[in-house]
């Protein structure tokens, strides 16, 4: 019945794609000369596109612009009660529409205050000051991926939003080492884009992953328990994805240099154990606490240069070592919370070059972080358990739809081809 029930669905979906075209045929499509923005007709006008400049205001904007003192007098009192013209800012894009001929003015600017919001100066035919909230859209989709090279470029490569391998990161920062995939690991993500003007412009909810790292399947569901009001992720055996401990204290590094007893020091030549793992990164990158606790040592240790040391519990201590800086508010005493920025990769002490030296030690012997099993956080309530269950259950559902759904629009594309 359900081979029925598809069959029917794919002819539906082909009859109504056969007429789309014939009718597409019939009508004729805009010129390219009848493009508008914002209601302004773009062929009429020469454009010119810039960025607000440090240091830059509304007024010496529009006087570059070449805007006369009484017309910009005009636009800040049309602005008021409409945007706030001290809100410019440095770095955001706008768009300067001229008038041709020999006298060239300003005749509209369109500056873009964020994704969704753009705000219309008029000095054509009448003096005004317009918000306009473009349209937002989401839709349901799926993610997948191998990996080859590395987590970001495949996600680039298979035609993803970039910032999908942030947000995976983040779910997985706890159990998957991403310094340590592997050539055939996959990933798998039911999740939402958020769609302006068919222009993918962020990640949103993510629903389920399922990540298969070194023939290992991790899993991850979300879910918001009642009793701590924020949305965690978890497997199927219930058990929270966020540990006590994050698998890294960095992004976007390498490992150039592990956990030995026998390694001879790049500067001294000396041959001695180097209880860490070296990150090598650029100067200036972010070094987060694994964890919470408490920072029991800050300031200049000899050949670990800049160091910064945090006891997080009985059991376990980590340092970061050859800082640049440290983050504002670290000191001796301070209380840091996980994924807090304590300071940033640099190459002081015994060095050869910028690099964070991360140690750990468990009841007081150094431990190779890479091996450190971290305890996981709180698991799902056993009174919960039914509902997590069932919103597990509703993932993979959404998951079965969402491929068949791409098999379909892929049998629909090879079809129109013959």
């Amino acid at each position: 019945m359900q081979k029925l029930i598809l069959l029917l669905a794919l002819f539906l979906t082909l009859s109504c794609s056969e007429r789309g075209v014939k009718n597409d045929k019939n009508e004729n499509t805009n010129p390219a000369n009848d493009v508008t923005e914002f209601g302004i007709p773009v062929s009429e006008f020469n454009v010119r596109e810039g960025q607000i400049k440090r240091g830059q205001f509304f007024t010496n904007l529009m006087n570059e612009l070449g805007v006369p003192n009484a017309d910009i007098y005009s636009l800040t009192q049309a602005s008021r009660n409409v945007f706030d013209l001290k809100k410019l800012r440095v770095g955001n894009n706008y768009r300067a529409f001229f008038t041709s001929g020999e006298n060239p003015g300003l005749a509209y600017l369109i500056y873009k205050e964020s994704k969704t919001s753009f705000v219309v100066f008029g000095l054509h035919d009448s003096i005004f000051v317009k918000v306009y909230e473009k349209e937002v859209t989401t839709r349901t989709r799926l993610g997948e991926a191998k990996i080859t090279t590395s987590l970001w470029d495949d996600v680039d490569r298979a035609g993803l939003n970039i910032n999908l391998a942030s947000r995976l990161e983040d779910i997985y920062a706890w159990s998957i080492d991403f310094f340590g995939l592997q050539k055939g690991d996959s990933f798998k993500v039911i999740y939402d884009e958020v769609v302006i003007d068919d222009e993918v412009v962020e990640i949103g909810t993510i629903y389920a992953a399922y990540f298969t790292h070194g023939g290992k399947v991790y899993d991850a569901y979300r879910y918001k328990q009642n009793d701590t009001g924020s949305v965690q992720y978890f497997n199927s055996l219930g058990e929270n994805l966020k540990k006590a401990f994050l698998k890294a204290p960095l992004s976007f590094t390498r490992v150039s240099s592990g956990f030995t007893y026998s390694r001879r020091h790049p500067v001294t030549r000396i041959v001695r154990p180097h209880t860490g793992v070296d990150y090598a990164a650029p100067k200036g990158t972010p070094v987060m606490s694994i964890g919470e606790g408490v920072v029991v040592q800050k300031g200049y240790a000899g050949g670990g240069g800049n160091t910064v040391k945090i006891k997080h519990n009985a059991t376990y201590t980590s340092a970061y070592l050859h800082l640049s800086a440290y983050a504002k508010g670290i000191t001796k005493g301070a209380r840091v919370r996980q994924s807090q920025v304590i300071g940033y990769v640099g190459s002081t002490g015994l060095s050869t070059g910028p690099h964070l030296d991360f140690r750990i030690w468990r009841n007081g012997t150094p431990i190779n972080p890479l091996k450190m099993e971290s305890p996981p956080a709180k698991k799902i309530e056993k009174s919960q358990e039914e509902e997590f269950r069932g919103k597990m259950k509703n993932a993979k559902v959404m998951m079965d739809s969402l491929v068949t759904m791409q098999y379909m629009d892929t049998l629909i594309l090879k079809l129109g081809k013959r």
